[in-house]
């Protein structure tokens, strides 16, 4: 055989081994991908997004679309091959699998933890938009979770409301704490509360509840420390004046809550916040309307343009990042708050263009 065709040979056959082995040899990491974006004005799976009932709502036009970051499952073990076409690929990013499932974690725990913290930032989103359109929610402390094998199991239960800890009134989480752990341990603490089940019946009924019950718990020690505990943690539950419901399945996260909030505030306003235009964002929101940073932000904006939005609603600490590789024909739009958001939103209808706080890269 010929020396060229032997070295030919010889060089395809390690190809074909480096390949097989780059097939086969798991690596650790994970890739991220645009996902699907919805419209919260419009419908997903052949129902409105947003429901208001109980209070006048106007017709909407236009998107205002949240966005998503398709990642892959927890289980999944990539391979060298798919890896180093992840890095190639401009449109997906690789990171270490333990950035997206830290501790171990397994992909039913992180979907449990995306479900618990979408729900939050749905409730959030609901009193942002209220409190923008100063329409007063009824806040209050509640229980939250209860410790298995605590002193408080099967004395407290979720959902029920704290009005008081030792005869002390509680407006907020933290007033439970600190509380309880003027106590020490071993000691009793007395709590007033409104049964979860007399709670829910009265805000269905649009009343307030009047059922109180005092519930008497011996504490513990802490297991860190010489505190004193009854082994819950406390939360802030909200009674919203008429019902808003948001029917979205299969999306998990928190970064949703601005672009939930600004549905619900278009939909209870005269007029359009968008004024027919395509516009996209992502966003935390807490109850007093602070939008914060998410993961995942490159990701977005591709999703976001691919679907045909022109202008990005953008959290001011992912501006740097997003300002660095942002897709032709989409304009980022950087909102610290729902009230920048809304002005700028104004700012469009009226095609005062120049005056967006711009995204500046870092």
């Amino acid at each position: 055989m010929p020396r060229r065709t032997a070295t030919m040979l010889a060089s395809t056959l390690v190809l074909i081994s480096l390949l097989c082995v780059g097939v086969i040899l798991p690596v650790p990491y994970s890739e991220m991908s645009p996902g699907p974006t919805v419209n919260t004005l419009g419908e997903a799976d052949g129902e409105p997004v947003l429901q208001i009932s109980g209070h006048q709502t106007y017709p909407t036009t236009g998107h205002l679309n949240m966005t998503t970051v398709r990642v892959t499952g927890a289980d999944y073990r990539m391979n060298l091959v798919e890896a180093v076409y992840g890095w190639l690929a401009h449109d997906n990013v690789v990171v270490p699998h333990d950035t997206l499932y830290p501790d171990g974690k397994t992909e039913e725990e992180s979907s449990q933890e995306n479900a618990e913290e979408f729900s939050q930032s749905q409730e959030s989103a609901k009193v942002a938009a209220l409190t923008e359109l100063n329409i007063p929610v009824t806040s209050r402390v509640v229980v939250a979770t209860v410790v298995k094998g605590s002193p408080a199991e099967g004395a407290l239960h979720a959902g029920d409301v704290i009005r008081s800890v030792d005869g002390t009134p509680v407006k907020e989480p933290g007033d439970v704490a600190e509380l309880v752990t003027r106590r020490k341990p071993g000691q009793k603490v007395e709590f007033t509360i409104v049964p979860a089940k007399e709670a829910a019946a009265a805000e269905k009924a649009r009343k307030e509840p009047t059922v109180t019950r005092k519930i008497v718990i011996t504490t513990a020690k802490a297991q860190d420390d010489d505190r004193a505990i009854v082994g819950i943690q406390a939360g802030t539950d909200h009674v919203f004046p008429f019902t808003i419901d948001i029917k979205l399945a299969d999306i998990g996260g928190p970064s949703a809550g601005l672009m939930f909030a600004l549905g619900i505030v278009d939909k209870l306003t005269p007029g359009s916040l968008t004024d027919g235009k395509f516009i996209a964002g992502t966003g935390t929101i807490d109850d007093k309307g602070k939008v914060g940073p998410i993961g995942g932000i490159e990701m977005k904006l591709v999703g976001a343009r691919n679907a045909g939005a022109r202008y990005f609603l953008t959290p001011a600490e992912n501006c740097a990042s997003a300002a660095a590789d942002t897709p032709d024909g989409l304009t980022l739009i950087k909102v610290d708050t729902i009230d920048d958001a809304t002005k700028s939103l104004e700012k469009l209808r009226k095609g005062e263009t120049k005056g967006l706080p711009a995204c500046a890269k870092g």
